[in-house]
């Protein structure tokens, strides 16, 4: 009878042992959220001031900024590399040369971009190649309509839901010999640039 008894507790221990287990085999497994990818493709628009010595908008040397842009990332781990497109009107930020005034237009830049991310957060640096396009202000008679100079700058992004970002830029732009005609004859300036903008983007 005691050995009957022995047996039957083990059986219903062991009983109980399974079913654990197979409501455990049941129980759904956790998995961590896939972690925040910047590559691939995006497009947006920016706007900010073009200017040459502080960044004030107000100024009547500075003027504002707009613009559109496009580009792709890869991501390699916490690097991200990629490239950009862009396009901007300047809104007329004057430069000083000899004689007399310039004025910026209109920009487009070809940009190598390298960063870090940080989640949904970007910390990158720019480079690359810039055409501006020049017009005549006070005192200069004639200028180059548009020449090639190079850019660098940083800035950071900040990814939200539904594909969309929000960046904060900075690019230098020099641009050497910028040929200028006056009533003091020919120059050629090298012409220092600055813009700060603040952007939006769609990935995709």
């Amino acid at each position: 009878m005691f050995y009957r008894t022995k047996i039957a507790l083990a059986a219903a221990f062991a009983a109980c042992l399974g079913g654990a287990a197979m409501a455990a085999d049941l129980s759904p497994a956790y998995n961590d959220p896939p972690a925040f990818q910047w590559s691939g493709a995006y497009v947006g628009v920016h706007g900010g001031t073009a200017f040459t010595k502080m960044p004030n908008p107000f100024a009547g040397r500075n003027g504002w900024s707009g613009g559109v842009q496009a580009g792709y990332n890869i991501q390699t781990g916490p690097a991200v590399f990629g490239a950009e497109l862009e396009g901007s009107y300047l809104g007329g930020a004057e430069h000083n040369v000899e004689g007399g005034k310039i004025k910026e237009k209109w920009r487009a830049a070809a940009k190598a971009k390298a960063g870090l991310a940080f989640d949904q957060t970007l910390v990158f640096g720019t480079a690359g190649l810039a055409m501006t396009t020049f017009d005549k202000a006070g005192g200069v008679r004639d200028t180059d309509s548009r020449k090639l100079g190079y850019l660098v700058g940083a800035g950071v992004e900040q990814a939200f839901a539904g594909g969309l970002s929000a960046k904060i830029e900075y690019d230098y732009i020099r641009t050497p010999d910028v040929e200028t005609r006056s009533a003091f004859g020919k120059a050629k300036t090298d012409i220092g640039s600055q813009e700060l903008k603040a952007g939006i983007n769609y990935r995709f």
